[in-house]
């Protein structure tokens, strides 16, 4: 045996240092496939970003993006177990988990990403809205539930003080702003975006007016920021497959920082699979507060929202706050 000199533990502790960890978290088994599901709105945008630039080669042998157009349509998803990844709206994720659907939180990806677009400068307010006819997407949903908030705060009733038209989708929303039959429309991003470039091409002007994210701080005393979507897991994806969910977090963090550092880049990996032109994905991202937190470390700023617009309607988040193993 060769005696142990200062140089031979020196290597030694070299290669230790610079050898992967032998004792680590389960070793993770890749999938032969993953399936990840999205709105046809900002997070997405990171997702797709995320595929295209093979930051989830690790994690399965092939990685699609399929997206979900209505939150009929999410919900039935999960309901069958067809879809097991997903990004979908906290405030809907809350909903499904007290129902006992299983859905967990796996992080932020959103911190806000709606805005209330109008023809009108004047527009400038929720009180402004008096009297108005505003263009909502999806009834009994995440916009229209943050609509009815803002409005509450102004002492505005959707029946009566203000004309709400609720549409299918937000593209159905952007139709009646652009043919007069409503005075604004609550748009997330990039549809916002889209329907600000698309008036500006037909000779008319439209623009974002209301930041909703500051009317919410305004209305509620709360920060300017809406944890709005994140990413979501099955209960029985995260039982069996808890450290590809671990590594679909990292990753996204890493596609979160490149999509924000390198917009056209995000952009042309998004604007096929969204159906949108690049130009508009690419600026719709700065507005779109795109984040990667993890759901624990946005505990709190996701509570104060739920009991925010829980306060009308506890059944909107469910009957209750989530408990501590839906934030992961």
């Amino acid at each position: 045996m060769s005696p142990i000199t200062r140089r031979t533990m020196l290597v030694g502790m070299a290669t230790t240092l610079s050898a992967p960890a032998l004792v680590s978290a389960p070793a993770m088994a890749p999938l032969e496939e993953l399936v990840l599901w999205g709105p046809p709105a900002g997070p997405s945008v990171t997702l797709l970003h995320a595929i295209a630039s093979g930051a989830f080669r690790e994690l399965a042998g092939n990685v699609t993006f399929k997206a979900w157009r209505s939150p009929d349509e999410l919900r039935a998803g999960l309901t069958s177990g067809t879809m097991r990844t997903f990004v979908l709206p906290t405030q809907s994720a809350a909903n499904l988990f007290n129902k006992g659907l299983g859905v967990r939180l796996v992080n932020v990806m959103s911190n806000g990403l709606l805005y209330l677009v109008a023809a009108d400068p004047s527009l400038t307010s929720i009180a402004a809205l008096k009297g108005r006819t505003v263009a909502v997407p999806f009834r009994n949903d995440t916009t229209d539930v943050l609509f009815r908030r803002l409005l509450a705060a102004e002492g505005l009733a959707p029946d009566t003080g203000v004309a709400v038209q609720f549409t299918g989708s937000p593209m159905e929303a952007v139709q009646l702003l652009l043919t007069g039959r409503a005075d604004a429309a609550l748009l997330p991003e990039p549809v916002a975006t889209a329907a600000i470039l698309r008036a500006g091409m037909a000779g008319t002007s439209l623009a974002r007016v209301i930041d909703v994210q500051q009317a919410w701080s305004k209305a509620t005393g709360l920060p300017p920021t809406l944890p709005q979507a994140g990413l979501g897991v099955s209960a029985a994806f995260l039982e069996a497959h808890a450290p590809v969910v671990e590594a679909l977090h990292d990753a996204l963090v890493a596609a979160t920082a490149s999509a924000n550092a390198d917009p056209a880049r995000a952009a042309g990996d998004a604007a096929g699979p969204l159906g949108l032109p690049a130009p508009v994905v690419a600026a719709a991202i700065p507005h779109s507060n795109l984040v990667a937190v993890r759901a624990s470390a946005a505990r709190p700023a996701l509570e104060a929202v739920f009991r925010a617009v829980a306060e009308s309607d506890p059944k909107i988040i469910g009957g209750k706050l989530p408990a501590a193993e839906f934030y992961l």
